[in-house]
Protein backbone atom coordinates (compact mmCIF):
# COMPACT_ATOMS: atom_id res chain seq x y z
CA UNK A 1 0.00 0.00 0.00
CA UNK A 2 2.54 2.34 -1.03
CA UNK A 3 0.75 4.91 -2.62
CA UNK A 4 -2.42 5.59 -0.08
CA UNK A 5 0.34 5.67 3.06
CA UNK A 6 2.25 8.20 1.19
CA UNK A 7 0.58 11.60 3.03
CA UNK A 8 -0.56 10.13 6.07
CA UNK A 9 0.46 11.57 9.25
CA UNK A 10 1.74 7.83 10.84
CA UNK A 11 2.44 5.13 8.32
CA UNK A 12 1.32 2.14 9.41
CA UNK A 13 4.41 -0.52 10.53
CA UNK A 14 2.30 -3.22 12.36
CA UNK A 15 -0.39 -4.93 11.29
CA UNK A 16 -3.06 -4.21 13.65
CA UNK A 17 -2.05 -0.81 12.02
CA UNK A 18 -2.75 -1.69 8.43
CA UNK A 19 -6.10 -3.55 9.17
CA UNK A 20 -6.75 0.08 10.60
CA UNK A 21 -5.75 2.04 7.93
CA UNK A 22 -7.36 -0.41 5.33
CA UNK A 23 -10.64 0.06 7.54
CA UNK A 24 -10.39 3.42 7.07
CA UNK A 25 -10.08 3.57 2.99
CA UNK A 26 -12.74 1.06 3.02
CA UNK A 27 -15.00 3.47 5.03
CA UNK A 28 -13.60 6.64 2.91
CA UNK A 29 -14.55 4.89 -0.44
CA UNK A 30 -18.07 3.41 0.78
CA UNK A 31 -18.77 6.98 1.93
CA UNK A 32 -17.62 8.74 -1.51
CA UNK A 33 -19.99 5.81 -2.71
CA UNK A 34 -22.86 6.91 -0.97
CA UNK A 35 -22.80 11.05 -0.85
CA UNK A 36 -19.79 11.80 -3.42
CA UNK A 37 -16.38 12.74 -2.89
CA UNK A 38 -17.23 16.43 -2.21
CA UNK A 39 -19.61 15.80 0.54
CA UNK A 40 -17.39 13.51 2.11
CA UNK A 41 -15.99 14.34 6.10
CA UNK A 42 -13.72 12.75 8.30
CA UNK A 43 -16.55 12.04 10.85
CA UNK A 44 -18.36 10.02 8.07
CA UNK A 45 -15.09 8.39 7.75
CA UNK A 46 -14.94 7.73 11.51
CA UNK A 47 -19.24 6.86 11.66
CA UNK A 48 -18.61 4.19 8.47
CA UNK A 49 -15.54 2.80 10.08
CA UNK A 50 -16.51 2.53 13.53
CA UNK A 51 -13.59 4.97 15.00
CA UNK A 52 -13.14 7.78 16.44
CA UNK A 53 -12.47 10.95 14.73
CA UNK A 54 -9.22 10.97 16.68
CA UNK A 55 -8.13 7.40 15.23
CA UNK A 56 -9.07 9.11 11.76
CA UNK A 57 -6.86 12.03 11.98
CA UNK A 58 -4.16 9.92 13.32
CA UNK A 59 -3.83 8.80 9.71
CA UNK A 60 -4.86 12.00 7.91
CA UNK A 61 -4.24 15.54 8.59
CA UNK A 62 -7.43 16.35 6.43
CA UNK A 63 -10.70 14.72 4.51
CA UNK A 64 -8.12 16.28 1.36
CA UNK A 65 -5.11 13.34 2.28
CA UNK A 66 -8.39 11.02 3.03
CA UNK A 67 -9.45 11.60 -0.86
CA UNK A 68 -5.88 11.35 -1.87
CA UNK A 69 -4.91 8.04 -0.20
CA UNK A 70 -8.36 6.61 -1.40
CA UNK A 71 -7.44 7.70 -5.09
CA UNK A 72 -4.03 6.76 -4.68
CA UNK A 73 -5.17 3.13 -3.42
CA UNK A 74 -7.21 3.05 -6.53
CA UNK A 75 -3.96 3.42 -9.15
CA UNK A 76 -2.58 0.94 -7.21
CA UNK A 77 -5.22 -1.73 -7.35
CA UNK A 78 -5.46 -1.02 -11.20
CA UNK A 79 -1.95 -0.73 -12.32
CA UNK A 80 -2.00 -4.69 -10.50
CA UNK A 81 -5.05 -4.91 -12.86
CA UNK A 82 -2.82 -3.80 -15.35
CA UNK A 83 -0.26 -6.15 -14.24
CA UNK A 84 -1.78 -9.41 -13.88
CA UNK A 85 -4.00 -9.42 -17.22
CA UNK A 86 -1.41 -8.41 -19.39
CA UNK A 87 0.64 -11.29 -17.20
CA UNK A 88 -1.90 -14.11 -17.05
CA UNK A 89 -1.41 -14.83 -21.14
CA UNK A 90 -0.04 -13.75 -24.23
CA UNK A 91 -2.55 -11.40 -26.38
CA UNK A 92 -2.49 -12.11 -30.17
CA UNK A 93 -2.28 -8.06 -31.13
CA UNK A 94 -1.47 -5.23 -28.83
CA UNK A 95 -5.34 -3.75 -29.43
CA UNK A 96 -6.29 -7.36 -27.52
CA UNK A 97 -4.24 -6.25 -24.77
CA UNK A 98 -5.03 -2.64 -24.96
CA UNK A 99 -8.90 -3.97 -25.29
CA UNK A 100 -9.03 -6.16 -22.03
CA UNK A 101 -7.64 -3.36 -20.09
CA UNK A 102 -10.38 -1.16 -21.36
CA UNK A 103 -12.57 -4.24 -19.71
CA UNK A 104 -10.45 -4.06 -16.59
CA UNK A 105 -11.44 -0.59 -16.86
CA UNK A 106 -15.33 -1.40 -17.13
CA UNK A 107 -15.08 -3.85 -14.35
CA UNK A 108 -13.61 -1.10 -11.88
CA UNK A 109 -16.02 0.85 -12.72
CA UNK A 110 -19.00 -1.12 -11.88
CA UNK A 111 -17.15 -3.16 -8.45
CA UNK A 112 -13.99 -0.71 -7.53
CA UNK A 113 -15.53 1.31 -4.27
CA UNK A 114 -15.22 4.96 -4.92
CA UNK A 115 -13.31 4.17 -8.57
CA UNK A 116 -16.44 5.50 -10.54
CA UNK A 117 -16.19 9.29 -8.17
CA UNK A 118 -13.19 9.46 -8.15
CA UNK A 119 -11.43 7.01 -11.33
CA UNK A 120 -7.52 7.65 -11.41
CA UNK A 121 -7.91 10.48 -8.89
CA UNK A 122 -7.25 12.94 -12.00
CA UNK A 123 -10.96 15.17 -11.31
CA UNK A 124 -9.55 16.26 -7.62
CA UNK A 125 -8.66 19.90 -8.55
CA UNK A 126 -6.03 20.47 -5.98
CA UNK A 127 -3.63 23.02 -5.85
CA UNK A 128 -1.07 23.75 -5.72
CA UNK A 129 0.10 20.57 -7.47
CA UNK A 130 3.22 18.92 -6.48
CA UNK A 131 3.88 17.69 -10.07
CA UNK A 132 2.41 17.23 -13.30
CA UNK A 133 1.88 13.46 -12.51
CA UNK A 134 -1.56 12.05 -13.13
CA UNK A 135 -2.54 8.41 -12.03
CA UNK A 136 -3.32 8.39 -15.89
CA UNK A 137 0.30 8.61 -16.51
CA UNK A 138 1.08 6.31 -13.72
CA UNK A 139 -0.95 3.35 -15.63
CA UNK A 140 0.30 4.33 -18.53
CA UNK A 141 3.70 3.98 -17.71
CA UNK A 142 2.69 0.13 -16.27
CA UNK A 143 1.38 -0.61 -20.16
CA UNK A 144 4.00 1.18 -21.92
CA UNK A 145 7.22 -1.38 -21.58
CA UNK A 146 4.44 -3.83 -22.61
CA UNK A 147 3.90 -3.05 -25.68
CA UNK A 148 7.80 -1.96 -26.43
CA UNK A 149 8.53 -5.63 -25.52
CA UNK A 150 5.77 -7.86 -26.95
CA UNK A 151 4.43 -5.75 -29.63
CA UNK A 152 7.33 -3.99 -31.15
CA UNK A 153 6.34 -0.07 -30.43
CA UNK A 154 9.24 2.36 -30.03
CA UNK A 155 10.68 2.95 -26.63
CA UNK A 156 10.24 7.00 -26.69
CA UNK A 157 8.36 9.72 -24.79
CA UNK A 158 5.89 9.54 -27.03
CA UNK A 159 4.64 6.23 -26.14
CA UNK A 160 3.31 6.85 -22.44
CA UNK A 161 1.83 10.19 -23.65
CA UNK A 162 -0.28 8.61 -26.80
CA UNK A 163 -1.66 6.47 -23.92
CA UNK A 164 -2.02 8.78 -21.37
CA UNK A 165 -4.04 10.19 -24.19
CA UNK A 166 -5.84 7.02 -24.65
CA UNK A 167 -6.79 6.71 -21.11
CA UNK A 168 -8.39 10.28 -20.77
CA UNK A 169 -10.80 9.56 -23.38
CA UNK A 170 -11.56 6.19 -22.20
CA UNK A 171 -12.13 7.68 -18.87
CA UNK A 172 -14.30 10.11 -19.73
CA UNK A 173 -16.73 7.98 -22.25
CA UNK A 174 -17.04 5.67 -19.18
CA UNK A 175 -17.57 8.04 -16.46
CA UNK A 176 -20.55 8.83 -18.88
CA UNK A 177 -21.26 5.12 -19.24
CA UNK A 178 -21.73 4.77 -15.61
CA UNK A 179 -23.51 8.37 -14.67
CA UNK A 180 -26.77 6.97 -15.18
CA UNK A 181 -26.03 2.64 -15.18
CA UNK A 182 -24.81 1.11 -12.42
CA UNK A 183 -23.56 -1.63 -14.92
CA UNK A 184 -22.59 0.94 -17.65
CA UNK A 185 -24.40 1.77 -20.70
CA UNK A 186 -23.37 -0.38 -23.35
CA UNK A 187 -23.48 2.08 -26.21
CA UNK A 188 -21.04 4.28 -24.43
CA UNK A 189 -18.37 1.52 -23.49
CA UNK A 190 -18.63 0.49 -27.47
CA UNK A 191 -17.55 4.28 -28.45
CA UNK A 192 -15.01 4.00 -25.80
CA UNK A 193 -13.41 1.15 -27.18
CA UNK A 194 -13.72 2.28 -30.98
CA UNK A 195 -12.65 6.06 -29.91
CA UNK A 196 -9.44 4.31 -28.28
CA UNK A 197 -8.71 1.79 -31.63
CA UNK A 198 -9.15 4.61 -33.93
CA UNK A 199 -6.96 7.16 -32.15
CA UNK A 200 -4.42 4.43 -32.00
CA UNK A 201 -4.61 3.20 -35.51
CA UNK A 202 -4.17 6.55 -36.57
CA UNK A 203 -0.58 7.40 -34.71
CA UNK A 204 0.59 3.26 -34.93
CA UNK A 205 -1.11 1.95 -37.87
CA UNK A 206 -3.38 -1.72 -37.98
CA UNK A 207 -2.81 -3.47 -34.68
CA UNK A 208 0.26 -6.29 -35.40
CA UNK A 209 0.88 -9.65 -33.69
CA UNK A 210 3.12 -9.99 -30.65
CA UNK A 211 6.79 -10.41 -31.89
Amino acid sequence: MSGPTVLLRNEPVQARSTARLTSLLDAAAAAIDHVGFERLTTAMVAERAGASIGTVYRYFPDRIAVLQSVAARAVDRFSDRVRTTLGSRQYGTWWDAIEALIDEGVDAFAKEPAFAALRFGDVLDLRPRENTRTGSSEVSDVLAPVLVSRYGFKDDADLPFRLEVVFQLVDSLLARAFAFDARGDKQFIREAKRVAHSYLVSVYGEPTPAV
